[in-house]
């Protein structure tokens, strides 16, 4: 799991990490790795992922059925819970403040389609003062392989993207 599409924009040291996902499904054979730096410190990346809460951050008119994701930070998004929905197909699972959201695709239809995948999203220190990443780790049960292929690199673009306009925004 060297390149692409199973690992995208993070360091060796981001790889070799272990996330929530990692901790709650150990087995899942798919793990698919992506990230950005941020020209913003931890506190306000992390901010910008609880805003996963509002919208997914992607393709607004794949995934967030045309409505524009918020530009601005919404009140209240980071006073987080388990059980709350994220990303709008998603629920949160766990939560380290500060650091890391670990999420979980419900039962339904979404789940039916892609499996049981269990997402993290961590927001790290990064390489200069004033600096972090933003890294999202995804474990995926067994799934067909022309079906992993094709969900790994559709992730990919749109991961890509939503960990890119977070970045973006968070950097301002």
């Amino acid at each position: 799991m060297t390149g692409l599409p199973q690992r995208w924009g993070v360091t060796d040291a981001e790889a070799a990490a272990t996330y929530g996902c990692d901790e709650l499904r150990p087995g899942a054979p798919g793990r698919w790795l992506r990230g950005v730096d941020v020209a913003a410190p931890v506190d306000v990346a992390f901010r910008w992922l609880c805003q996963l809460r509002a919208a997914p951050y992607s393709y607004d008119l794949v995934d967030n059925l045309g409505r524009r994701s918020p530009r601005s930070l919404t009140p209240g998004l980071d006073e987080l819970a388990v059980g709350q929905p994220v990303a709008t197909v998603f629920r949160l699972h766990s939560f380290v403040p500060g650091r890391e959201l670990t999420l979980v695709l419900p039962p339904g239809p979404v789940a039916r389609a892609s499996g049981d995948m269990v997402v993290s999203y961590a927001a790290l220190p990064g390489a200069r003062v004033g600096t972090s990443r933003l890294v999202a780790v995804l474990r995926v049960q067994p799934l067909p392989r022309p079906v992993a292929a094709a969900l790994c690199w559709g992730d990919l673009v749109m991961m890509r993207r939503q960990l890119q306009n977070l970045a973006g925004l968070a950097g301002g």
